[in-house]
């Protein structure tokens, strides 16, 4: 790679993380069980109020991972462009979810987990820490949250 451009400011990659919130569909999710077991699956979700919405299977080894380790690291992008989101994780039931968080996940993907024939749960992710950065010239300045409050 050849680095060609300077390396943006904070305001703008906090405008350019937002935006990537908004309009992109997938997030890496990284879990682990309680015996360190990694586990890396892409999943849909939606910004909604200031977190991130997952939904998935409660069966599945990522939503096993979600409810029992309360924390996840989530990555948009490929390794050049990367987000990096390191957050705590709360589970609701198709039942309990916030009708604003189900309304804006079924308004993005198409789709409505509570609705599904087959047993689906939300996850909340409370962004804690935010990581942006293009190239290895954005290294200074990547963080953009730190503790769960924006720096920039």
């Amino acid at each position: 790679m050849k680095i060609t451009e300077p390396p943006r400011g904070p305001e703008q990659r906090k405008r350019d993380l937002l935006t990537r919130l908004e309009t992109e569909m997938d997030v890496w999710v990284a879990t682990a069980d309680g015996d360190g077991l990694p586990c890396l699956v892409p999943l849909w979700f939606v910004w909604e109020g200031g977190s991130l919405w997952l939904a998935t299977r409660p069966t599945t080894p990522t939503g096993r991972n979600l409810r029992d380790g309360g924390r996840t690291r989530l990555a948009l992008g490929g390794t050049l462009d990367v987000v990096l989101v390191d957050g705590d994780v709360r589970m609701y039931g198709t039942e309990e979810v916030p009708s604003a968080a189900a309304e804006a996940f079924l308004a993005k993907t198409g789709w409505d987990p509570r609705a599904d024939s087959k047993p689906y749960v939300y996850f909340r992710v409370r962004p804690l820490e935010v990581q942006a950065r293009n190239g290895e010239h954005e290294m200074a300045g990547r963080h953009l949250m730190r503790d769960g409050v924006w720096v920039v």
